[in-house]
């Protein structure tokens, strides 16, 4: 098992990115531009949070942190455009928010807990 996948917030954003790429693939309405955005920015919390982890000075760490949450962001931006076009329904897209949420409060947990 690689460092990484030992992770909380690793597991619960894998998660959370699986769903929201279920969404991304599954609604053929979702304008083709929005839909990359969108599985860019979730690809990038998972794919930074793992180079992150791999990398050996802290700096490097909280820099990949940083890039990852920073696609948490982009997420939840996205899905706040999406929501006010009606185009996910409105508990899928709290539901959402408030698991971006907790991934994002986890990364600036990681963030911290790096001291220089």
């Amino acid at each position: 098992m690689f460092d990484f996948e030992k992770l909380e917030v690793y597991q619960i954003a894998k998660n959370l990115v699986t769903d929201s790429l279920k969404i991304i693939f599954s609604n053929e309405k979702l304008d083709p531009y929005i839909k990359d955005q969108w599985k860019k920015a979730c690809m990038d919390i998972l794919l930074n949070l793992a180079e992150g982890t791999g990398r050996m000075t802290s700096a490097d760490k909280k820099h990949y942190i940083t890039i990852a949450r920073s696609a948490v962001f982009e997420c939840v931006a996205i899905l706040q455009v999406l929501g006010e076009l009606n185009s996910i329904p409105l508990a899928q897209a709290q539901d959402l928010y408030d698991r971006y949420e907790k991934v994002s409060k986890m990364l600036l947990g990681m963030y911290r807990s790096h001291s220089e």
